[in-house]
């Protein structure tokens, strides 16, 4: 796999102090929050920025690392401004502080929706900044010169004369005395002086992980601590009807049966007398009101209601006049599955509660979410509450729930000590927070050119935002639910785009990697790419001619074309397609190669992405995650699909939930274009595009078109 790179601010209060650190040194504090609030937590090691006595500057981290490389990368926006190198950051997580540590964006403190390095972009730099411009004021102080002639290299402040150089940490003491620089006052660097910013650095969380020094939620063990086996009803709604709590605790190692309203829990000395006595147990379970929910059931209820309108999200033009006035009409459904996470972290939670208070030990993408969670379960005050982050690993949007932790925390209210709860891959795949089934109407017209001149696109399924945020829902619409649909690239002079919440029976459903957009994508690309072939035009050209209003967009799809090759004469059964989108702030354009066998069996063999997500910070990161992201979606492309059958999830694990298998992985060709806007997400980028780019190299290859997904080969055999 390979990246080549062909060749401003978020708006925000932003509040900035220094003060001395416990035990001297330099504290930068970034948030907005009142003088009063910051200066009670002065001393508190809950600041961006710590800078001790011997120079070493530690990030107190507000994202969660889960595997995005944003360990390296938010080290990298403090290290550029204050001029350090990379490999003198030290990383801490962000205690529970919403005050300090909530996201710009999105209001809490979490980490989710490709966002990391688009709130932080300037918080984290103004932090950088602020810390060099008091280290500079200090040496110049003790210098008795200028400030403005004073500059700053590798951990050092260096003298007017060029000779004479104080290391930071001999300045941070009288750094910390003085007064607050004015945001006014705060130059950052202009992208002509990164030196840092733009490079491929090194990950920082690479040793850690290799030499097994780095731990993760699922190995923390608080002296004492017992392992609990969990198991919850399988149906959404029911409750343990009978359990052989004797047979569970004859097993060697088991030391206590926890009952909770849905789910049994068995605690032992470790895993295998865990999950040997979950086994003893032989629970019966009533099932509850969705006992009887099938999939046909949730199919019946989205295709019924989709017929119906919902709210709307954009209207524009007469859609309904050009429709009927248009040369070709295409009508089209399209429906994606229920998907699950399956993080390789099992879900896990370490919990000890004590007589006033409580700790936990868990990887979570929402501190926000688990301390009021704790809180509500326990009724103790969040002050009482301390929760310990940890590195993830693999998050994709299910660690953006609690559920696990208020399961966790039931269970260790009846257990004395510590208790780490440990879902099975069978629990973890089986009780999810789902990706939304979406079922979507769309329908199209083309003029005697060939040309779009109606666009018409029902959304339906599942609302997020209506569980999360109800007062996000505007006029019924999920902000969510249509991103990627509501405005996409194209110059389109008749566009109406409604959504329709449609929640099914007994099923949770939850952001995904890549939420609104991992579906809107596949639709609006695989959309674009039929009105193409009715055009009877290249699918490239077809969609340059509608992107000349777009040039971020147009650009990303030339360099894609141009990288693969697009145009080439491919033999019988291969096919190349492409997608473009803008989500996540981001640009990107992908050319998949497929090739098709008789039997129908559909096999990936190149990805070719060229992105412009603004300015970068590690393209070596950027490539990674659009190789991840790729063959994440690619899985899904491929394999996923949750289904129920008597208000229980069929899958189990991943005999029947199919990975891909590493012979399956294309090659994946990363191209970055060189841009000075401001920065877009990368995390979920990749995964979005991935379907339809795949999609259309089978249509390209077969003549048929896949509007549900997962990708089936009995509909592709050759006949």
């Amino acid at each position: 796999m390979s990246t080549k790179i062909a060749g401003p601010s978020l708006n925000r209060r932003n509040f900035l102090k220094a003060s001395a650190a416990l035990g001297g040194g330099l504290i930068v504090s970034l948030g907005p929050i009142p003088t009063a609030t910051l200066a009670a937590t002065d001393f508190a090691p809950n600041a961006f920025i710590r800078i001790d006595r011997r120079g070493l500057v530690t990030l107190v981290m507000p994202q969660v690392e889960m595997g995005q490389g944003i360990y390296t990368a938010q080290a990298m926006l403090i290290a550029e401004e204050l001029d350090v190198s990379l490999e003198e950051v030290r990383i801490e997580h962000a205690p529970v502080n919403e005050a300090l540590y909530g996201h710009p964006m999105l209001g809490r403190q979490m980490t989710g929706g490709s966002t990391s390095i688009r709130a932080f972009w300037t918080p984290l730099r103004t932090a950088g900044a602020t810390a060099r411009t008091l280290l500079m004021q200090a040496a110049a102080k003790e210098w008795n010169v200028d400030v403005t002639s004073c500059r700053t290299e590798q951990g050092f402040v260096v003298n007017p004369d060029g000779r004479t150089r104080r290391a930071y940490g001999e300045l941070v003491d009288v750094a910390a005395s003085l007064p607050i620089p004015t945001a006014e006052s705060i130059a950052l660097k202009q992208p002509s002086e990164f030196t840092l910013l733009g490079t491929s650095a090194k990950r920082l969380d690479t040793r850690g992980k290799t030499n097994g020094s780095l731990k993760y939620g699922i190995d923390a063990s608080p002296p004492g601590t017992k392992i609990a086996a969990i198991a919850i009803s399988p149906v959404l709604g029911g409750k343990p009807k009978s359990v052989n709590e004797p047979a569970a605790l004859a097993i060697k190692g088991v030391r206590q049966v926890v009952i909770t309203d849905d789910s049994v829990a068995v605690v032992a000395d470790h895993t295998g007398a865990a999950k040997k006595g979950l086994e003893a147990a032989a629970i019966e379970w009533e099932d509850g009101p969705n006992g009887s929910v099938s999939q046909a059931d949730i199919l019946r209820q989205l295709e019924e209601q989709s017929q119906s309108a919902g709210g709307v999200a954009r209207s524009e033009g007469d859609v309904t006049a050009a429709l009927q006035g248009a040369a070709i009409r295409i009508d089209a459904v399209y429906q994606l599955p229920f998907l699950s996470h399956t993080a390789m972290e099992p879900m896990n939670c370490t919990v000890h509660i004590g007589e006033n208070g409580c700790e936990l030990w868990v990887g979570t993408q929402n501190l926000s979410s688990a301390k009021q969670a704790t809180a509500t379960v326990t009724g103790l005050p969040p002050e009482n509450i301390i929760i310990n982050n940890h590195i993830v690993g693999g998050g994709f949007g299910r660690r953006l729930e609690a559920d696990g932790i208020a399961h966790a925390v039931r269970i260790a209210m009846q257990v004395k000590g510590p208790v780490k709860v440990i879902w099975s891959r069978e629990e973890d795949i089986q009780h999810g927070y789902y990706r939304p089934y979406y079922y979507d109407r769309i329908s199209g017209g083309i003029d005697t050119d060939g040309n779009p001149i109606a666009w018409s696109h029902r959304v339906a399924g599942s609302s997020i935002f209506a569980r999360i945020a109800p007062a996000a829902m505007q006029n019924g619409v999920d902000p969510d639910g249509v991103e990627g649909a509501a405005h996409p690239p194209y110059k389109l002079p008749a566009i109406h785009v409604e959504f329709k919440q449609v929640e099914p029976q007994g099923v949770l459903t939850s952001w995904w990697r890549g939420v609104g957009p991992s579906h809107n994508i596949f639709v609006v690309e695989s959309f674009i790419d039929e009105l193409a072939a009715a055009a009877k035009s290249d699918p490239v050209e077809y969609r340059k001619r509608l992107l000349t209003e777009n040039p971020r967009a147009l650009a990303v799809l030339e360099l894609a074309a141009e990288k693969a090759g697009w145009g080439e004469i491919l033999p019988r059964g291969r096919g190349r397609g492409v997608a473009v989108q803008l989500a996540f702030g981001t640009y990107l354009a992908m050319v998949a190669d497929v090739s098709v066998a008789d039997d129908g069996t559909v096999r990936v063999t190149r990805i070719v992405t060229a992105v412009d997500c603004g300015m970068t910070v590690n393209p070596d990161t950027i490539a990674a995650q659009m190789e991840g992201g790729a063959l994440y979606g690619l899985t899904a492309a491929l394999y996923g699909a949750i289904t129920f059958k008597d208000g229980r999830v069929e899958q189990s694990n991943f005999d029947n939930y199919l990975p891909l298998r590493i012979e399956e992985a294309p090659h994946v060709e990363t191209h970055i274009v060189r841009s000075a806007e401001a920065p877009g997400g990368i995390g979920e980028a990749s995964t979005t595009a991935v379907f339809p780019a795949v999609t259309n190299a089978i249509f390209a290859a077969t003549g048929k078109r896949v509007r549900t997904l997962p990708i089936n080969p009995e509909e592709l055999k050759a006949k």
